[in-house]
């Protein structure tokens, strides 16, 4: 279809960029969506000028200026266990009185392999090495000195 009435050019593009089913697209987004049902002269024009003009989007996204770049850049490690993530999963359900209610997981960065090392919420890092170092399973020396420090 083509148009030239402006209140229904403004019609289409608030029901394309504002409305709640839109969610206030980006412009490449609303030409998209505009192209599938309707054409008119300068419509590409007319939707640029339209999302210039969507003061929420100005508003939320706007550049402060900064740059974003790594903070330092990652080490590719040379042996197992030189460089370790580690990170919590917590607030388990209840599985009885003894239970374990946390996991302390540990990815080493060499071979991409997880640990899953069972714990409690309130366990100090001492008592998790210690749980850990011990039965055969077993972390490692220097990543027991990282827990303690």
């Amino acid at each position: 279809m083509s148009f030239t009435d402006r209140t229904l050019i403004n019609s289409i593009l608030h029901e394309c960029h504002d409305s709640v089913v839109s969610g206030h697209l980006l412009e490449d987004r609303i030409l998209e969506r505009v192209k599938t049902f309707s054409w008119w002269q300068n419509w590409r024009k007319d939707i640029a000028e339209y999302f210039e003009t969507c003061d929420r989007f100005k508003n939320t996204n706007r550049a402060t200026g900064k740059k974003f770049r790594m903070m330092f850049q990652i080490q590719e490690p040379k042996s197992p266990f030189e460089i370790a993530q580690m990170d919590w999963i917590t607030a388990l359900p209840p599985g009885g009185d003894r239970s374990f209610n946390a996991f302390l997981v540990l990815v080493d960065r060499y071979r991409k392999t997880p640990m899953f090392l069972q714990c409690h919420t309130v366990d100090k890092a001492m008592g998790i090495a210690m749980c850990h170092s011990q039965g055969g399973r077993g972390i490692t020396n220097h990543i027991q000195q990282s827990l303690l420090h």
